[in-house]
């Protein structure tokens, strides 16, 4: 991305800098209502806005990502992609010569005064330096050191090791094979199924050697999921939210809701609530113990923006024949 392509992705939502994941989503799903193409048929604009809000949606909702964004700016994709062949980048720098460094980090690292030299921060005997993938199935999570990831300090006694891997929703659902790099040895692990933010992962005898024994300890993967569009965690339980409309919640309805298995439907009962749940059992997350969790699905009911004229007749028709009063009880509240 050169820089004449940067977009400030916090004015495109229109949230500050210090807005919280909550602030952001809130700010997200409000202008995709807005926007979203079914509510503006053949409006080209309204379809750019949307797909706009939906990139910086994507960044700032995602912690990883954010960071990069905050730290990097305009160059935030190229930090962590790793070696560049011959100093080639995508990235419009002018005339600069990158073939000095190994990596866009390097460049960065130094740009920002970390370090004397390019070419890749020595820390207690091992490099610190990313890689660019090699073929499908191969993982960088660059950063293995003796100061756990992405630290550059002393060597500590323990011979285990520390690294972040961060996987997709499908991954860690399913479990999935990784092919890691570390330094100059490249390793395939297995990662089980049901992880998720805040899981370790094993890996035997593939830390660091101690110099008393030369035994090899171990390398502990921290997992880290990415944000999923439709589903987030409740507890131990997969929760997502499903919009109905006002005659489906009065009435109640049967809905298709998407679930990690595919679609399944379900019913809504009359008079159910904005924020109320249902709980599709054993639909949930993978428990490597319990087997499967649940599925809590969030009703939120959504209100139309634009009415046709009959549409129109018919709610104004219920609002003067309607007997029930939601704020009734507000009559007895007081100080």
């Amino acid at each position: 991305m050169a820089s004449t392509d940067y977009k400030d992705y916090y004015a495109i939502l229109g949230v500050s800098k210090n807005a919280t994941a909550d602030e952001i989503k809130k700010a997200f799903r409000k202008l995709a209502v807005k926007y979203h193409p079914d509510r503006n048929p053949d409006n080209k604009q309204a379809e750019e806005k949307f797909k706009e809000i939906s990139e910086a949606y994507e960044v700032l909702f995602d912690s990883e990502k954010r960071q990069k964004y905050d730290q990097f700016g305009q160059y935030w994709q190229q930090a962590g992609q790793g070696a560049w062949s011959n100093g080639k980048t995508s990235v419009d720098f002018g005339d600069f010569d990158f073939s000095q460094y190994g990596n866009f980090d390097e460049f960065i690292n130094e740009l920002l005064g970390r370090f004397g030299t390019p070419g890749g921060a020595r820390t207690g005997g091992y490099t610190y330096r990313t890689t660019t993938p090699k073929q499908p199935g191969y993982s960088d999570f660059g950063g293995f050191s003796d100061a756990g990831v992405g630290g550059f300090g002393t060597q500590p006694s323990s011979s285990d090791r520390t690294a972040s891997l961060s996987l997709t929703f499908s991954e860690a659902f399913r479990g999935t094979q990784k092919r890691l790099k570390l330094g100059n040895e490249t390793i395939n692990v297995r990662i089980p199924a049901g992880v998720k933010t805040g899981s370790r992962v094993r890996v035997p005898k593939k830390g660091a050697v101690n110099p008393y024994n030369q035994q090899r300890g171990d390398l502990y993967l921290n997992i880290e999921l990415q944000s999923h569009p439709f589903f987030q965690f409740e507890g131990d339980n997969l929760l997502c939210e499903v919009p109905v409309t006002p005659d489906e919640a009065v009435l109640g309805t049967s809905i298709e809701v998407p679930t990690p298995d595919g679609m399944v439907t379900v019913k809504v009962p009359p008079g159910i609530r904005s924020g109320q749940s249902l709980r599709l059992r054993g639909k949930g997350w993978v428990n490597p113990k319990d087997g499967r969790g649940d599925q809590l699905v969030k009703i939120v009911i959504d209100t139309p923006q634009t009415l046709s004229a009959t549409e129109r007749e018919y709610y104004e028709k219920i609002r003067a024949t309607r007997t029930y009063n939601p704020r009734s009880h507000l009559q007895q509240i007081h100080l």
